[in-house]
């Protein structure tokens, strides 16, 4: 394959082409046109978010089954690796907004009338609700459920029908999903440009917002440090065959709609088949570390410019709760600032106000904490990898299924 057609067939480069183009059109193109592909992108989301819990599913619970009579353990490691990797990124934004933020927002106030960033934003013509057939959690916990309990009953059959489930969803993800994701985010970001509430809420928080992206690029790059020590790889190399789920997530803003990118991504990286889908699913719904840096930086920065009393003990239980919280809104665009409102109000004493000012800064720059998130999942499933491959039967995912080029754009 010559240099040029592999370029070209690359999903990495159409999602770049994607994000480029979508922002040079909001330059001109006419709110008629915009709101064509914005009404697209309003389609393709409710597919994903019908999709979604289907796909988590027919991965996990095949994977689950595969592992055997020690699912459990396996189940537990991920779960408290990726729970590790949150808390930790919580406590590194606080350490951070404590060094910095006395310089940087000396002198500051707290400007909180700021207008909702997506009431500015282009109408979709119409909407076709597409309701999935289970909710993001319940498919992970059926999925929990059912290959936990299938590892302890010889259950042929089922484990059949599971296997097949699993070769026909992804070839939906192969043939109809990843094809139309470089479209999905281009009209994304063209949305985004043609926004006009879009530089208040950059203005407001600017310095914050510009500081939370930087911190979740140091965050990945620790990740992968760990991760690359661990499993005994370059840690660099690591993350640059990363780079296609990074950008794909940075468009779709979304951990569970990226989850076929960051699966062939991780694979790129050697990580054991049935590890990668198995990893991969189950951290795209509990992994938020660059979630729960953007929440830590922007709720600091708030409690700093307020002059706030909240003591270290708060903060600390904020972050600890955070990081179960966020799990209960997996893969949704701005499901974490969503879910973390309640725990801003009681335990750090933001009004309504301060929550409105954290909830649109959060979704100018939702992507960026989606993309370190997804990231962050190639990272530990190199960590898992390296305990758990080959110990987990090669029968959950097939190569006839999925191919080193089907993440090719068609």
């Amino acid at each position: 394959m010559s240099m040029k057609n592999k370029l070209t067939s690359s999903l990495l480069f159409w999602v770049v082409v994607a994000i480029i183009l979508g922002f040079l059109c909001s330059r001109f193109f006419p709110d008629w046109l915009g709101r064509v592909f914005v009404t697209f992108n309003g389609l393709f989301s409710n597919f994903l978010g019908f999709f979604v819990p289907v796909l988590i599913f027919a991965l996990i619970a095949p994977a689950i089954a595969g592992l055997g009579k020690g699912a459990g353990k396996w189940l537990g490691f991920t779960a408290g690796i990726a729970y590790g990797s949150t808390v930790l990124s919580g406590l590194l934004a606080w350490g951070t907004g404590s060094v910095l933020y006395p310089k940087l927002l000396e002198g500051k106030d707290l400007i909180t009338n700021v207008a909702d960033p997506d009431e500015g934003g282009l109408a979709p013509y119409f909407s076709v609700e597409m309701p999935p057939p289970l909710e993001i959690m319940s498919a992970l916990l059926l999925a929990f459920v059912v290959g936990l309990a299938m590892t302890a009953v010889k259950s042929d059959n089922l484990y059949n029908v599971l296997d097949e489930l699993n070769h026909v969803v992804l070839k939906v993800v192969v043939t109809f999903v990843i094809p139309l994701l470089p479209l999905y985010i281009f009209g994304t970001f063209l949305g985004l440009g043609m926004n006009e509430n879009f530089g208040d809420t950059m203005a407001a928080m600017g310095v914050v917002l510009l500081l939370s992206v930087i911190m979740t690029f140091v965050v990945i790059v620790l990740q992968y440090l760990v991760a690359g020590a661990v499993a005994g790889v370059n840690p660099f190399r690591a993350l640059k065959n990363m780079l296609p789920a990074y950008f794909t997530a940075l468009g779709t803003s979304s951990s569970a709609a990226t989850i076929p990118v960051t699966y062939e991504s991780t694979l790129k990286n050697k990580v054991d088949e049935d590890v990668a889908g198995f990893v991969v699913p189950l951290c795209a719904t509990i992994h938020l570390s660059g979630s729960m840096m953007k929440i830590m930086l922007y709720a600091l920065s708030i409690v700093y410019m307020a002059s706030l009393d909240i003591t270290g003990g708060q903060i600390v239980g904020f972050i600890l709760l955070l990081g179960i919280m966020m799990i209960a809104a997996p893969g949704v665009p701005g499901g974490a600032i969503m879910a973390a409102v309640g725990l801003l109000q009681s335990n750090l004493g933001f009004d309504e106000s301060m929550l409105s000012l954290m909830i649109a800064s959060y979704i100018v720059v939702d992507s960026f904490g989606t993309a370190a998130n997804v990231t962050g999942d190639g990272a530990i499933a190199l960590i898992v990898n390296k305990f758990a491959s080959g110990k987990i039967e090669k029968h959950s995912l097939d190569d006839d299924t999925v191919t080193e080029d089907s993440t090719a754009v068609r």
